[in-house]
């Protein structure tokens, strides 16, 4: 009788187990199977994901799209890119219509506690800022006092606009809109005294203006905005491959491996870069990839600093500095768990 007793716990062990592996595996599989990743974007923010005059995705959410094709599919061009508004974003992600969800989004408790989403890694650094007209001769946050004020529906932004100006006696009247390329629209054509966006949004709307040196952008921010992507709860290994992938592009950065070096480095002697690019280790083995996963991606979009520099760096019509989007080496934040 415990014998019997004994398979059953054992059958009703294996079939828990399998349960959990096949739940955790299911948007891998998803994504293998159909051939090609689905990757929410935003619906053009300038140096993140906006199209080019090709009608190819650019931007640093673009890329990491890419760079998830590579390392999943072995191939960056198999991505779909789906352009989201700030209302629809996590619920697509919620419905299954999109894979992952790179757009802009601020990682905060109440998202990681309520929507049921996984938060992935910060892979930028923003805080809230304003835009403004240069002739205005708005330098603080104070000098807003009575302004109106552009602002994006369902975003963060609105309600750390409504905190910090009622926690500082700032009054202002907001203009919300549904859609970023609305709200532009209205600021560039002098609807709003200010906008309100991450800092890093702003200067890429500013870039792509009618007139981009009739504005400016306020030093001074008023929140923390960690930027990073969302995938769904319950499945980890999905999840684990979209924080591995961001850590890979970090720590090639660290150790100088690039997209135009990848291939030579793997066949190196350095021990972390063997075990990056998977000349040693099997580890693609343990998130569900091939070996070559980290080093497709690498030698798709480049390490972390060339995807900055290339979108929103010196290199770019955005010209940001990196700031605390710098290697911890550099005094920044950007830091990567250790691949060993």
């Amino acid at each position: 009788m415990q014998s019997l007793i004994r398979v059953a716990a054992f059958a009703a062990f294996a079939a828990f187990a399998l349960g959990v592996v096949s739940a955790s595996a299911q948007t891998l599989n998803t994504v293998r199977q159909r051939g090609t990743l689905i990757c929410g974007v935003s619906q053009g923010f300038a140096g993140f994901s906006v199209p080019d005059s090709r009608g190819e995705m650019r931007g640093i959410d673009a890329d990491y799209c890419r760079a998830v094709a590579a390392a999943v599919l072995g191939d960056a061009t198999k991505v779909r890119f789906v352009p989201l508004t700030a209302q629809a974003r996590f619920t697509a992600l919620q419905a299954g219509e999109i894979d992952v969800l790179f757009r802009n989004s601020t990682q905060t408790f109440l998202r990681d506690t309520s929507l049921g989403l996984n938060q992935g890694p910060v892979n930028f650094f923003d805080g809230q800022g304003f835009a403004v007209r240069r002739d205005a001769n708005v330098t603080r946050v104070q000098q807003l006092d009575g302004a109106t004020i552009c602002v994006a529906q369902g975003t963060t932004h609105e309600l750390n606009l409504s905190d910090t100006f009622r926690a500082r006696n700032i009054r202002f009247q907001p203009v919300v809109f549904e859609r970023i390329d609305t709200m532009y629209q209205a600021f560039f054509a002098g609807r709003c005294d200010a906008m309100t966006q991450d800092a890093s949004a702003l200067a890429g709307a500013i870039s792509v203006a009618p007139n981009p040196a009739d504005y400016s952008v306020i030093a001074e921010t008023i929140s923390k905005e960690p930027l990073g992507p969302f995938t769904r709860n319950g499945d980890d290994q999905w999840a684990n491959i979209i924080l591995w992938l961001h850590y890979a592009l970090v720590e090639a950065e660290e150790y100088g491996v690039t997209a135009a070096n990848a291939a030579e480095r793997a066949r190196g002697t350095d021990s972390t870069v063997q075990r990056l690019l998977g000349t040693t280790g099997e580890f693609g083995s343990r998130i569900g990839l091939d070996n070559a996963w980290a080093l497709n991606a690498i030698r798709a979009v480049g390490n972390y600093g060339e995807i900055f520099e290339r979108n929103v760096g010196q290199a770019s019509p955005l010209r940001l500095q990196r700031g605390i989007n710098a290697l911890w080496t550099a005094g920044g934040l950007m830091y990567a768990i250790p691949f060993r």
